[in-house]
C-alpha cells in the first residue's frame, strides 16, 4: 500500500480539491435517441448548479438554432457554476462559442493513430498545429480551455506527451484524457495519468466511458495518479454504454478515497428522477447510490442487521442521497423484519406470532414470485388472529 499512499499525497495537502466537471447537457444527450427541451436543458443546469458542480458543458454552440439559444440563456442564468462549450479545434466554432458569453471552451481533437488516420485523414503534426492554433485563439479572447484528447487512450504515449506539452504552451489551462471507447482499466489509467502527470505537470481531467463498466473506476484510478478534474453524467447517460457517473464519481471520491466533496448529495434521487424522464432512460432500480433497492433490505441477517445499526450494511444514509430506508418482508425475510414492520403498524408480536406469520408470508411470496404489500401483510395477520379466536 505504500506506493498508493505516496500517490494520495497531491490531494492531502491543504486546499487541494477535485473537480466536478458535468456534461450530461452535451455528452448525456448524445446518448442515441435521446433529446432534451431546451426547458429541460435550462432546468437540468439548474439542479448541477444546486448539487455544487464546478463546471457544466451546456452543449455545441456551432450546431446553431436552439442549441445556441439554450446555451446563451443557461449563461443568463448567472449560476455559480463555469459554464463550458464544447467546439472542434477549429476556430469559427470557438466563435461560435465566445457569442454565447461562455467562460470556458473545450476544443477536441483526436490523438490516436487510428482516428488521425481514418477519421481526421491527416497527421500528427497538423493535429498539434490545429490544436496550438485553436488554444491560442481562445485564450487571446479571455476564456479557461480545456483541450480534449479523444481517443487518448488508444493514443502512442509519446505522442500524446508531446500533444499535453504544446497545449499547455499554448496556453491551455487543463488536458481531458478521453477513454472513448472506454477500453482502460484502472491499473492501465494509473499509468497513463501518471506519466502525463509526471512529464508535462498540467491539471488533467479523466473523460471515461462505460463500454466495460469500468467508467467510474477508471475516473477514480486517474485521480489517484494526479488528475484533479473528473468528467461525469447524471445517472451515466452517454454514447453507447454511457460515461462516468455523476453520483457514483462524487460518493465514490467522498467514501472510499476520502476527498472532501463540498455537493450537495441530498439532490441526486431527485435529480437523477428528472433527468431519467427527460431522457425517456429508465432508472434502474439497482443503479449505484440512487437506486430505490440501495437501502432496500429484505434478507433475514441483513434485516436483521440493518435494525441492529444500518452501518452494518450500509456505508452512508439514504437520506444523503435523498433516499429512504426500506424493510421489504417476503421469502427472505427474518422474525426481527416481521416484529419490527408490524411495529409500524402499532402491533407488537411475540416471537411465537412472528415466527408464524413469517411461515404464512413465505408461502405467500412464493405464489407471487415478489415481496408483500403492507395490505396483505395485514390481511395475513387478520387471518390468523382469527384462527387463533
Amino acid at each position: 500500500m505504500k506506493w498508493e499512499m505516496m500517490n494520495l499525497d497531491w490531494f492531502n495537502k491543504e486546499g487541494a480539491k477535485v473537480h466536478i466537471v458535468d456534461t450530461t447537457l452535451r455528452d448525456g444527450e448524445q446518448t442515441a435517441g435521446v433529446v432534451f427541451s431546451n426547458a429541460e436543458k435550462i432546468q437540468i443546469a439548474r439542479y448541477l448548479d444546486q448539487i455544487g458542480v464546478d463546471q457544466i458543458e451546456a452543449g455545441i454552440p456551432v450546431m446553431g438554432g436552439f442549441e445556441k439559444d439554450c446555451i446563451r440563456e443557461i449563461v443568463d442564468l448567472g449560476l455559480k457554476v463555469s459554464i463550458m462549450a464544447w467546439n472542434r479545434a477549429v476556430i469559427s466554432d470557438i466563435k461560435e462559442s465566445l457569442s454565447c458569453g461562455v467562460d470556458a471552451v473545450a476544443i477536441s481533437i483526436s490523438t490516436s493513430d487510428i482516428h488521425i488516420q481514418y477519421k481526421l485523414q491527416t497527421t500528427r503534426e497538423d493535429v498539434l498545429r490545429r490544436m496550438a492554433d485553436a488554444v491560442k485563439f481562445a485564450k487571446d479572447n479571455g476564456v479557461y480551455v480545456s483541450v480534449n484528447a479523444e481517443d487518448a487512450s488508444r493514443s502512442d504515449i509519446d505522442f500524446l506527451t508531446e500533444f499535453a506539452l504544446v497545449a499547455k504552451h499554448a496556453g491551455a489551462d487543463r488536458l481531458r484524457f478521453c477513454d472513448t471507447v472506454g477500453i482502460l482499466t484502472p491499473l492501465s489509467t494509473f499509468r497513463y495519468i501518471r506519466t502525463l502527470k509526471d512529464a508535462v505537470g498540467i491539471d488533467i481531467e479523466m473523460h471515461t466511458h462505460n463500454d466495460f463498466g469500468m467508467a467510474t473506476a477508471n475516473a477514480l484510478a486517474g485521480v489517484y495518479a494526479g488528475a484533479n478534474y473528473v468528467g461525469v453524467t447524471v445517472n451515466g447517460l452517454g454514447e453507447r454504454a454511457g460515461n462516468a457517473c455523476l453520483q457514483e464519481v462524487i460518493m465514490g471520491l467522498k467514501y472510499l478515497m476520502r476527498v472532501d466533496m463540498p455537493q450537495d448529495t441530498k439532490l441526486f434521487r431527485e435529480v437523477a428522477e428528472y433527468v431519467a424522464n427527460a431522457s425517456g432512460r429508465t432508472l434502474p432500480v439497482s443503479k449505484p447510490i440512487v437506486g430505490s433497492n440501495i437501502f432496500a433490505h429484505e434478507s433475514g441477517i441483513h434485516g436483521d442487521g440493518v435494525l441492529k445499526n444500518p452501518l452494518n450494511y450500509e456505508v452512508f444514509s439514504p437520506e444523503e442521497v435523498g433516499l429512504e430506508r426500506q424493510i421489504v418482508i417476503g421469502k427472505h425475510s427474518g422474525t426481527a423484519a416481521v416484529k419490527a414492520k408490524f411495529m409500524e403498524y402499532g402491533i407488537e408480536l411475540t416471537e411465537e406470532e412472528a415466527r408464524d406469520i413469517l411461515a404464512r408470508v413465505r408461502e405467500m411470496s412464493i405464489e407471487l414470485k415478489r415481496p408483500l404489500f403492507d395490505k396483505e401483510l395485514r390481511l395475513i395477520y387478520e387471518d390468523y388472529r382469527k384462527e387463533r379466536g
